[in-house]
C-alpha cells in the first residue's frame, strides 16, 4: 500500500502543476487559484465531517491543526513570490532539498532517527534530481553567488516552512488518522489562504469580481486541480502515516522522474538521456530507503 500511495503522489503531483499552471497562464491569479482549490477541497469533505467525534480530541491537536493551516498558507505565498520571478532550471533543484530539511525537523519534533541506509537513499535522490533538473548551464548552476538572489530566498523560505508543515502534518495524523490530517488540511488551507489574499492586495470588490469571472473560464481545469490535489494530500498523509516524513519526502522526489517522460513525450523537450541516468540514480535513492 505504501508503494501504491507514493506511486499514484508522484503521478498526480506533476499533473496539479500542469493544470495549475493552466488556469495562471489563462490569467487568474496564483495566490487566487490556490484559494479557490482549498475552497472547493474544503466543500468536498464535507460529507465526511458528521461521523468525527471532533470534541474527543485534546488541545494539543487543535493547536497542531492551526500551525498546519499556517505554515502552509505562508509557505505558498512565499513559492508563488519564488516562482513569479524566478526560473524553474535554477528553482527545481532546490526542491529536492526538502527531505534533507524535512529530516531535521522531524529528527527534532518527531524523533524520527533516520537509519544509515535512508541517509544514503536521501542523498542519492537529491544527487539524482539536480541532475535531472539541471540544465547544465554554467549560469543555472547552484552556487553561494546565485543564492544571493531574491527569488531563491523565497524559494528557500518556503521550501522550511513547507517541511516544518509536513512535520506538524504527521502531529494531526499522530493524533487521529490520514483522513481526518487531510480534512484538517482543506479547512485550514481554505481559512488561511483566504486571510492572506487581503495582504496581496485584495481589497476592492472589482478585484474579486474579476477573479471569480476568470474562474468561470477555467471550471473544467478546476476540477482537474482539485481532484489531483485532493488526491495528493491524501496519499502523502498516508505516506506520512506510514514512514518517517524525511523518507516520504525523498521517495516523493521521484515524480521528477514522471516530469522527465512529460516533458519528452509532449514538449520534446531534449538531454532526455542524461535526464533518466539520473532518474536511474534516484530509483536506486528510493530502494535503499524502502528496503533499507
Amino acid at each position: 500500500m505504501i508503494f501504491l500511495a507514493v506511486l499514484l503522489r508522484i503521478i498526480v503531483n506533476p499533473l496539479s502543476y500542469v493544470f495549475q499552471k493552466q488556469i495562471c497562464f489563462n490569467g487568474q491569479s496564483p495566490l487566487f487559484a490556490n484559494f479557490l482549490t482549498y475552497l472547493a477541497l474544503s466543500c468536498a469533505v464535507v460529507p465526511f465531517v458528521w461521523n468525527i467525534t471532533w470534541t474527543a480530541f485534546p488541545p494539543a491537536f487543535w493547536g497542531y491543526c492551526v500551525l498546519v493551516g499556517v505554515f502552509g498558507a505562508v509557505g505558498n505565498g512565499f513559492l508563488v513570490k519564488a516562482v513569479r520571478s524566478g526560473e524553474l532550471s535554477v528553482l527545481g533543484p532546490i526542491n529536492a532539498y526538502k527531505s534533507v530539511v524535512g529530516m531535521i525537523f522531524a529528527i527534532v519534533l518527531l524523533r524520527e532517527i533516520p537509519s544509515l541506509s535512508g541517509v544514503c537513499g536521501i542523498g542519492l535522490i537529491v544527487a539524482g534530481s539536480y541532475f535531472v533538473l539541471d540544465s547544465g548551464t554554467h549560469s543555472e548552476r547552484l552556487s553561494w553567488k546565485v543564492l544571493t538572489r531574491p527569488d531563491l530566498r523565497y524559494r528557500f523560505a518556503a521550501m522550511v516552512i513547507a517541511a516544518a508543515e509536513a512535520v506538524f502534518t504527521k502531529k494531526v495524523i499522530l493524533y487521529s488518522d490520514p483522513q481526518i490530517a487531510t480534512i484538517i488540511w482543506c479547512w485550514g488551507g481554505a481559512i488561511f489562504s483566504f486571510l492572506f489574499l487581503p495582504i496581496q492586495g485584495y481589497r476592492e470588490n472589482s478585484v474579486w469580481s474579476s477573479e471569480w469571472k476568470k474562474a468561470g473560464s477555467n471550471v473544467l481545469r478546476y476540477i482537474g486541480l482539485v481532484c489531483s490535489v485532493g488526491l495528493m494530500q491524501l496519499t502523502t498523509n498516508y505516506v506520512f502515516a506510514k514512514i518517517p516524513v524525511g523518507y516520504a519526502f525523498a521517495l516523493f522526489q521521484l515524480s521528477v522522474v514522471f516530469s522527465v517522460f512529460y516533458g519528452w513525450f509532449f514538449f520534446n523537450e531534449s538531454q532526455i538521456f542524461r535526464k533518466l541516468s539520473a532518474s536511474a540514480v534516484m530509483v536506486l535513492g528510493s530502494i535503499l530507503i524502502i528496503f533499507g
